[in-house]
């Protein structure tokens, strides 16, 4: 009997990895860009559109970066500001692309994901550890209106 429910647990859990391992992981940092041609875009927009740029530093590796780029996609309110207020640069972090040319021009990053908020000229005007936008297991929404809030023109 032990070995029967043993046998069973072994194939359920096998069955649960197998199924986990083969849902892909949604790219949402490329590191194939060249981050500064996009920041220089994004400033460039900015200055047209009279906004702040937003720079988003993270990877596909994270996962509360997953978490915060969902947030971002499916709360309105949020959906909102970022549309009006910002445009949004991200930039990738992994092994394949630390973008170190262009993150060692602002302050040590100490965790991911990482928000930068600039002027239109590219200036710093913030630097934001999303830590501190969290709230048990996920990001919470009114911390990150408020934050987008303080910041936006």
């Amino acid at each position: 009997m032990k070995l029967a429910t043993s046998l069973v647990l072994s194939v359920a859990f096998v069955s649960a990895f197998a199924q986990n391992a083969a849902k892909p992981v949604e790219k949402i940092f490329d590191p194939s860009r060249d981050a500064q041609a996009d920041l220089t875009a994004g400033l460039k927009l900015a200055t047209k559109e009279k906004k702040r740029v937003l720079i988003d530093v993270g990877g596909n590796w994270c996962g509360w970066c997953h978490k915060l780029d969902k947030l971002f996609k499916e709360n309105a309110e949020i959906g909102k500001l970022l549309k009006d207020k910002y445009v949004i640069v991200k930039v990738n972090f992994s092994p394949e692309n630390k973008n170190e040319a262009l993150l060692s021009k602002f302050p040590t990053i100490q965790g991911y994901p990482h928000l930068f908020v600039l002027d239109a000229k590219g200036k710093l005007l913030h630097s934001q550890d999303t830590g501190l936008l969290e709230t048990g297991p996920a990001h919470d929404p009114v911390k990150v209106i408020d934050f987008l809030k303080k910041w936006a023109l």
